[in-house]
């Protein structure tokens, strides 16, 4: 048993390795203002969003790029409070933009791949670029986006998220735990075998969805309309896609405000691992699940005072884990520049009891977003 458990171990090491070597293929972009040429679409679904959306929008208002390069597109997916009102209201008093605010028709079991699909078509050049209702977007974000699309053959661009964290337990674990995700992310591009994105900050063009064929294939599935197209576009033009590794681009957002709205939103992102087309995505979502399921076990044997495993060989594949974590973070974080690190020990002993049942309730359970309860 002891040695199952040490060669899982070894097995998530040497993965986390080969991401952390490719971590560092990706290299950063430095900022070089250019002349704007690229026309965006900037396309964002909400729902009940009434306490997020001037923050947005406000942050819209202050893209340093020419006004007459980008429209806004807003899909309403059936908001009930006053959502619809404060657009209106902004539109009124900001009348420079080009506003276009859409109803979301539902066709699929995706209201959001539903509001982005309604968007498309109405797109007026290629680049699309969407975010979420409570996001903040740097200044300089579509200028570093049309830089790399001036000096790069791409159609797809992934960009960072991070979130607006307090000094709280929550707040840190769920930046920990994102930039886990954000780490990965970069780490698989440098490895040629990119498989995660954020909606958040995500851009591609309008031929390249159409393409595709959008999000038919997996709108049965209520998430993943980033990871899903990220996905497909990798298997049929991987040389078309890049992950922009630049402090410009990476827009903030909001942590969730309870254990329980958390644990929620990780069990729907967790749910569609199932059905990534991405092989390393489905083999490195087994390896982080057994080697959190292992401590688990290994904890729970040291507990009950098992004389099979000794608080020694815990401490051994505690330590295993925790310092291949941390190298990864440490990198990650360089980049995002957040200050969570000093909450790695205790988010640490949090995370493989937080992820296993995560995990676990994917598999069996329903869970409730904006209001709406989905099936797995």
């Amino acid at each position: 048993m002891i040695l199952v458990f040490f060669l899982i171990m070894l097995v998530y090491v040497l993965t986390m390795a080969q991401l952390i070597i490719g971590f560092g293929k990706i290299t950063s972009t430095p900022f070089k203002a250019v002349q704007p040429r690229t026309f965006f679409a900037l396309v964002v679904p909400f729902r009940n969003e009434s306490r997020n959306l001037p923050l947005l929008l406000e942050s819209i208002k202050n893209l340093n790029y020419p006004k007459d390069l980008f429209e806004i597109i807003l899909v309403d997916d059936a908001s009930g409070d006053d959502s619809v009102k404060q657009i209106y209201n902004w539109r009124m008093e900001n009348g420079v933009f080009q506003t276009t605010l859409l109803e979301n028709i539902r066709l699929s079991d995706s209201p959001k791949k539903d509001a982005i699909s309604r968007a498309v078509p109405i797109v007026q050049h290629d680049w699309i670029v969407t975010t979420d209702a409570d996001c903040l977007l740097p200044e300089n974000w579509l200028l570093a986006l049309d830089q790399h699309i001036q000096s790069h053959e791409v159609e797809l661009i992934v960009g960072a998220v991070k979130y607006d964290a307090k000094h709280t337990l929550l707040h840190h674990f769920q930046q920990l735990d994102l930039m886990s995700l954000q780490g990965t992310t970069i780490g698989s591009f440098g490895m040629g075998l990119g498989f995660l994105c954020n909606g958040a900050n995500l851009c591609y063009t309008k031929n390249l969805f159409t393409k595709l064929h959008g999000f038919v294939g997996n709108n049965q599935i209520a998430s993943g309309d980033d990871v899903f197209l990220l996905q497909k576009a990798m298997r049929e033009c991987p040389d078309k896609v890049s992950f922009l590794k630049s402090t410009e681009i990476i827009v903030r957002t909001k942590p969730e405000s309870s254990w329980a709205a958390l644990f929620s939103q990780r069990v729907r992102w967790a749910s569609k691992t199932g059905n990534y087309y991405s092989v390393f995505g489905k083999d490195l979502a087994v390896i982080v699940f057994l080697a959190n399921f292992s401590l688990i076990v290994c904890c729970g044997l040291t507990i009950l005072g098992s004389r099979l495993l000794a608080p020694e060989m815990l401490v051994a594949l505690f330590g295993l884990k925790f310092f291949t974590d941390a190298i990864l973070l440490y990198k990650t974080n360089r980049f995002l520049q957040t200050k969570s690190l000093w909450w790695l020990l205790p988010a640490s002993v949090i995370y493989p009891f937080f992820c296993v049942s995560v995990a676990v309730f994917s598999w069996f359970g329903n869970y409730t977003w904006k209001g709406r309860k989905f099936k797995r």
